[in-house]
């Protein structure tokens, strides 16, 4: 078996196109602004380029939580155009959330604590009743709970 590249914690690492500074991927939790968030060379050595991720990672949480939901389209006009359209919005949702999972198998923790405050945030504002979300999680009603404000 070749292993190559690899280094005996089972991590590996790669050059960084020509910077003279190996980066490694990680096959355990670290906390650290180098590293790849899902596109190789991304975010790089930029502290300004970490933080873009991270807001990407969180906002595209928080959209997970907000197209888990609402219900963008009336099912009382065309029941098959309306159809197809929930099961557009199903698909970008799933879409968004497998993202999210593979920032997350960055390892980086500064990632997995902004995509924990993303869904959590995105809870808050969209489904839970203290800010006027529905009130209902995975489209049923939640149980007990005050309206308050937000």
């Amino acid at each position: 078996m070749d292993m190559e590249g690899h280094d005996h914690d089972g991590s590996s690492s790669s050059s960084m196109g020509g910077h003279g500074r190996r980066a490694m991927t990680h096959m355990t939790f670290y906390w650290g602004k180098y590293g790849y968030i899902l596109f190789k060379g991304w975010p790089g050595e930029r502290l300004g380029m970490y933080v873009l991720a991270l807001i990407v990672v969180f906002v595209a949480s928080a959209l997970v939580e907000w197209l888990a939901s609402t219900r963008l389209i009336r099912t009382e006009s065309n029941r098959v155009g309306a159809r197809l359209a929930r099961t557009v919005v199903h698909a970008v949702r799933v879409g968004l959330a497998y993202v999210v999972m593979l920032a997350l198998m960055s390892f980086n923790v500064g990632v997995v604590i902004v995509a924990v405050a993303g869904h959590a945030v995105g809870f808050l504002v969209f489904r839970s009743r203290a800010c006027g979300g529905t009130g209902r999680v995975n489209g049923v009603k939640a149980v007990g709970g005050q309206d308050g404000p937000c």
